[in-house]
């Protein structure tokens, strides 16, 4: 089964280099959705603190194979196959982030804290709800030590 998706919008920041994986949580992006949804395709999103950002990592290719491998090459990471990993080299290129929303205006959403460099394609939308969010979330102690300067500012 083959499927096609177009980009809902595009992503604007000042980050530009995919190699540089760190400091994600002061980045502001704007998100600019496509004139086909009209002005009024974001109303109501405001009212929401976060949105989930669906992208496409367009400027790196999947896996070769589903080896398992060592998260960004790290020694001191277990090797883990790429269902265990957010990397961007996975099948269908797919990323997608919780951002916290700082302003809807028009087809226009900025928010703080997307992973996604200048260019990206955002494949769709969703506004976080709590309903949805899961609990009793856990991970693996890597999992912390991989990602501890993800998100800082």
């Amino acid at each position: 089964m083959h499927f096609a998706m177009s980009p809902v919008g595009t992503v604007r920041n000042d980050r530009t280099d995919s190699a540089l994986t760190d400091h994600w949580g002061a980045v502001v992006s704007t998100i600019v959705v496509d004139e086909r949804f009209g002005e009024e395709c974001l109303l109501g999103l405001a009212d929401f603190s976060h949105v989930d950002v669906f992208f496409v990592f367009d400027r790196t290719t999947e896996r070769s194979d589903g080896r398992p491998r060592r998260p960004r090459g790290r020694a001191d990471l277990p090797a883990v196959g790429v269902f265990a990993t957010r990397a961007p080299r996975r099948p269908n290129r797919l990323g997608m982030t919780t951002c916290r929303i700082t302003s809807v205006r028009g087809r226009e959403l900025v928010v703080r804290g997307l992973d996604a460099i200048s260019g990206t394609p955002v494949v769709d939308l969703k506004p976080a709800m709590i309903e949805f969010q899961p609990t009793g979330l856990r991970q693996p102690h890597w999992a912390g030590r991989l990602m501890a300067d993800y998100f800082l500012p």
